[in-house]
């Protein structure tokens, strides 16, 4: 018989550090093999099956934890919206953690292969932006949130945002992961639905798919790039903060208006419900210290591996 509860913290966290482990080791091992295999061996073997497999092996109401219900049509418009205004945001924030680690590092952010043909770039569109919609969802905005939201939703969010932009272990690829996951997590609140967030992580992995591809492909058909005159690299960053800077202030109204306004599906109460008295029990026992240890040893992990790049 399924149980209608949520997952447990400690066991969600112990979960990430595995996985995060075998990301490391395994997945980093398999994507410098050949890139498209690897990826997808990491995001359905490494990601999806450990999550599934820990759902199912407790009973869990998988539909429930992981809130696979439906989204209307005006929800897909907001989302598709809110997603096409975030991306200037992200970019903006990555540029920002890029400019100043760019101070002590020549290393740069971890980048998707940028096809070169209309079939790669097809190939790419289930690889690199369907693939991590599904598969990173489920983890995140599925088992792990879930978990979290014993501690009350916001904090759900920006707890699981934050291990999430770590998840990448790239100090210059942080930022804007933590952005997006604040916004994944805000969509799943609205939605109740899981299927919100898989629509779009697809669209922001598309949308940066799309954006290398065109670029690379026409980028010889833009003559007028060589007639502009050369500038100083100080010169340049600050141009680029201001143009990057207003694109993602004015993105951000428009994404608060979007939020503001878009629908809203109402929650299954019956899951939170359970295991409540349990849950305030364990907060007041100071039981939570141990259960973030998992967290504390990814954190370690992630500040070695970065500070080594830095050095």
């Amino acid at each position: 018989m399924e149980k209608l509860e949520r997952p447990n913290i400690f066991e969600i966290n112990l979960l990430y550090l595995i996985l995060g482990l075998l990301l490391l080791f395994g997945g980093y091992f398999v994507q410098s093999k050949e890139i498209y295999s690897g990826m997808l061996i990491t995001e359905f073997i490494i990601i999806l099956l450990p999550n599934i497999s820990y759902l199912k092996f407790k009973g869990y109401s998988i539909k429930d934890v992981l809130r696979f219900n439906k989204i209307s049509l005006k929800q897909i418009a907001f989302i598709i919206l809110i997603i096409v205004f975030a991306y200037p945001i992200a970019v903006f924030l990555n540029f920002i953690a890029m400019t100043i680690l760019g101070n002590f590092t020549d290393a740069s952010p971890t980048s998707v292969p940028i096809p070169t043909s209309n079939g790669e770039f097809l190939l790419g569109l289930f690889v690199i932006a369907a693939a991590p919609g599904i598969c990173e969802e489920i983890m995140f905005r599925g088992t792990m949130m879930l978990g979290y939201d014993k501690m009350g939703y916001k904090k759900s969010i920006i707890i699981t945002s934050i291990l999430f932009g770590i998840f990448h272990f790239n100090a210059m690829n942080l930022l804007a992961p933590i952005f997006l996951g604040m916004i994944l997590g805000l969509l799943v609140h609205k939605t109740n639905s899981i299927l919100s967030t898989m629509l779009a992580h697809f669209l922001n992995n598309a949308i940066a798919l799309s954006i290398g591809f065109f670029l690379t492909k026409y980028m010889n058909n833009l003559q007028f790039i060589s007639i502009i005159p050369e500038i100083s690299e100080q010169m340049e960053i600050l141009l680029s903060f201001i143009f990057f800077g207003s694109l993602a202030l004015v993105s951000t109204v428009i994404i608060i208006f979007l939020f503001k306004h878009m629908p809203e599906s109402e929650p299954k109460e019956l899951i939170y419900e359970l295991e409540l008295d349990r849950d305030i029990l364990e907060i007041n026992n100071g039981f939570n210290s141990i259960k973030y240890v998992p967290l504390l040893i990814v954190f370690i992990i992630f500040i070695f591996m970065n500070f080594i790049i830095l050095i």
